[in-house]
């Protein structure tokens, strides 16, 4: 498994292993320190041995007993033990006994080294004999007393040293996820602008520009559907308006053929408007939900021609066509239809008479370029970006009396959309050229 440098993960055992490898290199070191402490109390003068006898012996031989006596006394004093010198056959040069039952009994090398940091219960005896073999010194060195906290109080550091690392780590890793939590808790409560802050690179910084992003997405979503209910609010309040009143005047009318005609006429409007509602549905609907299939683009767009020649004759406009055969895309074929259709009927719409509505189909560079213009009036360059929106309409040149909904060139647009494609529209003087691009199967 690939490990990221800046990844949770990562961090938890850089971090495990930087608090293991400190409490390792701290309790040897704390230990050596520890040991070196008791080791050195109470283990007999921190002079060396052969000092502290030729020191003795000296003073024996200058001033007899009574000094000897006096210099040990002093020794005993300053490193809380006993010392005795003797001749060489164990007899005290200053009390006359007998010492020689005394043995040495030095600390063994073999003990653990929590052996080690444990008091001694027993006195320690230590024997060193001069070079000529004429005098010994013997040391008593009593047990020190337990004192458990003598020790332990040196290794306080490492659990301290361990809680303050684990502190870091927990707080690096919960206060971001806090933050977090807060600005979740707001944007459920309706602050849509609710945004996270978190610059880290690490999950938790994928996990807050992911909400982030999503926010974004909900929030255009609810914007979306806001204008689009008001939108349809208004589109029907018209036409229901108008069949209110085509019914009253049916009802006193002595002419009721044309009444109902009326009425059929505003309902077919009513029943259009929520065909393109559907249809507008249905283009930005579940990606999963649709049905994708191999889709000949030039076969797509001949049924799409042949289907409208009819109208455009009635309109007096001529279609014209020039397709490449070799364009193949993956897509929903009857979404890419009704894009296709819609874009070309709304040229219909706005082609005068007597003019031709061109419909080209190139295929360059992985992208299959689809291009329909009509010969029309063309478009405000300030209103071209907004041409793909639900219901806006271009009041002057493409308004109600066209018969549109402002839906048509929406549909195409989130069509286009699902299919991974763009779609733009530019003034070709004259006319409106719209082209779709969509991705080539590879």
């Amino acid at each position: 498994m690939k490990l990221k440098v800046q990844s949770i993960f990562t961090k938890i055992v850089v971090w495990a292993v930087a608090t293991v490898f400190i409490s390792l290199v701290g309790f040897v070191f704390t230990s050596a320190f520890v040991s070196a402490r008791i080791s050195g109390r109470g283990t007999g003068s921190p002079r060396p041995g052969s000092i502290v006898l030729e020191d003795a012996r000296r003073a024996y031989e200058e001033g007899g007993p009574e000094r000897l006596d006096a210099f040990l006394k002093r020794l005993n004093d300053y490193n809380d033990t006993e010392h005795f010198l003797t001749d060489g056959r164990g007899n005290d040069l200053v009390t006359g006994e007998d010492r020689s039952a005394l043995r040495s009994s030095g600390l063994s090398s073999s003990r653990s080294p929590l052996g080690r940091l444990l008091p001694r219960t027993e006195t320690l005896v230590r024997v060193r004999r001069s070079r000529d073999g004429q005098f010994r010194m013997i040391t008593l060195i009593p047990p020190a007393p337990f004192d458990p906290w003598e020790s332990l109080r040196y290794f306080l550091w490492l659990p301290l040293a361990i809680a303050v690392l684990c502190y870091m780590l927990a707080v690096n890793l919960a206060s971001p996820l806090r933050n977090l939590r807060k600005v979740v808790e707001r944007f459920g409560r309706g602050e849509l602008g609710a945004r996270s802050e978190v610059s880290r690179k690490d999950e938790i910084g994928e996990l807050a520009r992911s909400f982030n992003l999503m926010a974004g997405q909900i929030t255009t979503l609810l914007s979306a559907e806001r204008r689009l209910l008001q939108d349809v609010s208004h589109e029907l309040r018209s036409p229901l308006a108008r069949l209110g009143f085509a019914v009253e005047l049916a009802k006193t009318s002595p002419d009721r053929e044309t009444s109902l005609a009326r009425i059929r006429q505003e309902a077919d409007r009513l029943s259009h408007l929520v065909d393109e509602l559907l249809e507008l549905t249905r283009a930005e609907g579940d990606p999963t939900a649709r049905n994708l299939e191999k889709v000949e683009l030039a076969e797509l767009l001949r049924d799409v021609v042949g289907s409208c020649t009819l109208e455009a004759e009635a309109q007096g406009c001529r279609l014209e066509t020039d397709l490449e055969a070799s364009a193949v895309v993956t897509g929903d074929f009857e979404l890419l239809y009704r894009a296709c259709d819609n874009v070309l009927r709304n040229s219909m719409r706005h082609a005068p008479g007597g003019t031709s509505i061109s419909v080209k189909l190139r295929a360059k560079g992985g992208r299959a370029t689809i291009s329909i213009r009509d010969q029309g009036p063309g478009v405000p360059p300030d209103a071209l970006p907004e041409i793909f929106k639900a219901f806006y309409r271009v009041e002057k040149d493409r308004g109600r009396s066209s018969g549109g909904v402002g839906l048509g060139l929406a549909i195409a647009s989130r069509a286009v959309a699902l299919h991974q494609g763009q779609i733009n529209a530019k003034n070709a003087d004259p006319g409106l050229l719209i082209e779709i691009e969509l991705p080539l199967d590879k």
